[in-house]
């Protein structure tokens, strides 16, 4: 059974650092594309980061130079390091399979504020 499982978000003040998880299962980790996506309240979601299977990873302009998308075969675990946040960032992140979305797991709320 496919599932995503995100964590790590909170509440930080602007400036400040998350890392965020997503533990996958189901799927054959190490092969499989990945990205980082988020919705905020009243927008679409959209995707900040990418991996592929090889680790080559792509940004949204948004973010470029403040997260970095990472990923632990060993673990069936893809990261999202987040440097130097705004409060425009403040959404629900969720991971998933880009190329064929699976169900979306339960996301992981990041709030920015002072």
């Amino acid at each position: 059974q496919v599932q995503l499982v995100e964590s790590g978000g909170g509440l930080v003040q602007p400036g400040g650092s998350l890392r965020l998880s997503c533990a996958a299962s189901g799927i054959i980790f190490r092969i499989t594309p990945l990205a980082w996506y988020r919705q905020a309240p009243g927008k679409q979601r959209e995707s900040v980061a990418s991996i592929s299977g090889g680790g080559t990873t792509n940004y949204a302009d948004s973010v470029k130079g403040r997260f970095t998308i990472s990923k632990d075969n060993s673990k069936s675990t893809v990261y999202l390091q987040m440097n130097s946040l705004k409060p425009e960032d403040t959404a629900v992140y969720y991971c998933n399979r880009p190329s064929a979305l699976l169900r979306w797991g339960q996301g992981t709320h990041v709030t920015v504020s002072s």
